[in-house]
């Protein structure tokens, strides 16, 4: 099965109530970018890049679809077995696997759809079809934040992951005992994401005088090094987010025993194919992590429901998708939805959803 044709559209998503702010970042709307693929028998499939703006990690929109201008033209013609198709991708392209996520994300569903199987399937078989997700906060007052924390608890969300960084430690401590406070006497887990924004100082600060309370901390300084510093002296699991950079860095941290599990992207990580990977490694090391996206539209949600339904359930933290933060769906009637702190996976071939095309205008390049 050959890919004939490849379609490369951009869209905006504004930031519903925004600005989403995080430590080292707000954003306002975020520029997401599309792919159709379309093989020689006329099968078609969708797949999306969404980085949230420029500085959140080594990825931006432009850079996205400057990498898919570079391989297109050579991928025209190429075998769409995912495998087959990451091993041309690297032969075109050095890195950048952000872009290439959205070629794989597109070949997985058209093999789908070709086949009459879910993605959930092609990836090993379902386990759930309804995914828990979890509830990002914003770096946000701390009252308004642990408002937030109450009402989404009531919702039903099994997790919560409280946004810190970028302002006075002192104000992220008092964040954290205030939603604390709040679900305590729930059940729902707590992860701290301070998304690079802490150095070692204020991470050993923030776990000395937050003994009793249960959090993991997220990718709480910039760099590896930083993690390796705090790791024999923090009182809590460390996951990490924003150095997973590939599956070489996920498996030297878990090798080394640097982390606890993993915040991961699918689209960071290179794609479902790439993803697939590090998740039987987690499981083969008993490692929690996450099955989401940085932003993005139904596309990436729909990636990312697929991908955590196959997960072994225990070790699921949830499948994080923009969705909260936007309005509309690109596929109104099966697009992703959360509905009590869970999603309702797709059960069509493929991704599960049909976007519509005229919602994203002409492509800005074909091949």
């Amino acid at each position: 099965m050959r890919l004939r044709e490849i379609h490369i559209y951009k869209h905006d998503l504004p930031v519903k109530n925004g600005p989403y702010t995080m430590a080292n970042t707000k954003v306002w709307s975020l520029d997401t970018t599309l792919v159709r693929l379309v093989a020689e028998d006329g099968t078609e499939g969708w797949g999306e890049t969404c980085p949230v703006g420029s500085t959140y990690a080594e990825a931006h929109a432009e850079g996205a679809r400057a990498a898919l201008n570079v391989m297109a033209p050579g991928l025209i013609g190429a075998e769409l077995w995912p495998l087959v198709l990451q091993r041309k991708m690297g032969s075109l392209l050095n890195g950048h696997n952000y872009a290439k996520a959205a070629i794989d994300i597109a070949a997985h569903d058209l093999i789908g759809k070709r086949l009459g199987v879910s993605v959930a399937e092609l990836l090993g078989g379902v386990v759930v079809d309804r995914v828990p997700t979890y509830y990002s906060t914003i770096v946000g007052d701390p009252d308004e934040t642990a408002r937030i924390a109450a009402e989404v608890r009531d919702m039903g969300y099994p997790r919560i992951q409280v946004k810190v960084g970028g302002r006075p430690v002192e104000t992220d401590i008092e964040t954290i005992h205030k939603v604390w406070d709040v679900i305590r006497s729930s059940d729902m887990r707590m992860a701290v994401d301070a998304n690079r924004g802490w150095n070692t100082r204020d991470a050993l600060r923030v776990s000395r005088e937050c003994p009793d309370i249960p959090f993991i901390m997220e990718q709480p300084c910039n760099t590896v090094e930083d993690l390796r510093k705090i790791r024999p002296q923090v009182s809590r699991g460390i996951y990490m987010d924003e150095s997973g950079i590939d599956l070489n860095a996920a498996i030297t941290a878990i090798g080394t025993g640097l982390v606890d599990g993993f915040g991961m992207k699918i689209t960071r990580i290179g794609g479902l194919q790439n993803m697939r990977t590090f998740r039987d490694i987690c499981e083969a090391r008993n490692l929690p992590h996450t099955c989401d996206d940085a932003w993005g539209g139904d596309v990436i949600a729909a990636a990312c429901t697929q991908i955590a339904a196959t997960m072994r359930p225990d070790l699921c933290e949830g499948a994080w998708v923009a969705a909260s933060y936007i309005e509309g769906n690109f596929d109104p009637e099966n697009g992703i939805r959360i509905e009590g702190g869970h999603i309702r996976r797709p059960t069509g071939p493929g991704l599960g959803i049909r976007p519509d095309e005229a919602l994203f205008g002409a492509p800005i390049a074909s091949f």
